[in-house]
């Protein structure tokens, strides 16, 4: 079956569970004509994606109460403004790397643009979304340990899988910048980025305007790694002209 038709048969299970409130693996196998393995593998995306709960061997709508309670995690519009800016720079035949976090999911859907693409990821969320396009590149993945905070690999394995490869671009997001250092992240495994970095020749941070000028301890990359930043319109003017000093490339989003 092709992914289009994949597609289509997931959007469907979603307006039909909406719809009934609560429907089986079997029914949906029997609607479908597939097997109950292909129906488990799409409940499980789907809920992974946010659209249904899988309950009592089926699958019912996500509540009310836990779609209010979520608002605060939507994808904003900046976001995906982002997404599509840091997707003009991806030229036809290149060689990408997609750091694991929000905003540089929003590049996803922008790839069906382009041809000829190579792209390793160490996020099993974004491998499944660039696996889903209707014309997708070639998939890598760096294995290595998962760790749950970030949802993403990382060690030494997936260190040494990178360095065996050399990329045009890494796209990486950030939890702050630091006008005096680079880019910040609460997360304390940050050797991984670092390799990242190191394998590729460009390396374009994207990250939402309101997290620039927030300071966190744990410094990612410094301004001397980096060489552009993809934001949005609501960048302080002055923060545009610091980061820019340093050589760093700032274009900025409209929503």
């Amino acid at each position: 079956m092709s992914k289009r038709n994949t597609q289509q048969r997931r959007h469907t299970i979603v307006s039909i569970v909406n719809e009934k409130g609560q429907i089986s693996v079997e029914e949906l196998a029997e609607k479908f004509s597939t097997s109950l393995v292909t129906i488990r593998k799409d409940l499980t995306l789907l809920e992974n994606d946010g659209l249904l709960l899988r309950r009592y061997g089926g699958a019912i709508p996500i509540p009310k109460e836990l779609i209010e309670s979520s608002l605060e995690n939507q994808i904003s519009d900046q976001k995906i403004a982002i997404g599509k800016l840091a997707a003009t720079k991806i030229r036809d035949y290149n060689r990408i790397i997609i750091d694991s976090g929000t905003t540089t999911q929003m590049l996803i859907p922008e790839l069906e643009s382009k041809s000829n693409l190579v792209v390793m990821t160490n996020s099993l969320s974004l491998a499944n979304k660039i696996n889903e396009l209707e014309h997708s590149p070639m998939l890598l993945m760096t294995g290595g340990t998962w760790d749950p905070h970030s949802e993403a690999f990382q060690g030494k394995v997936a260190e040494q899988v990178l360095r065996s490869y050399d990329f045009d671009q890494l796209f990486i997001g950030a939890d702050g910048i630091d006008l005096e250092r680079g880019s910040t992240t609460f997360n304390e495994l940050m050797g991984l980025s670092q390799v990242m970095a190191d394998v590729a020749r460009e390396i374009i941070v994207v990250v939402e305007s309101e997290k620039i000028g927030r300071r966190i301890p744990n410094l990612e990359l410094p301004w001397s790694s980096i060489d552009c930043v993809v934001t949005d319109s609501g960048i302080a003017p002055e923060f545009k002209e610091k980061i820019e000093s340093y050589g760093v490339e700032v274009i900025c989003a409209y929503s």
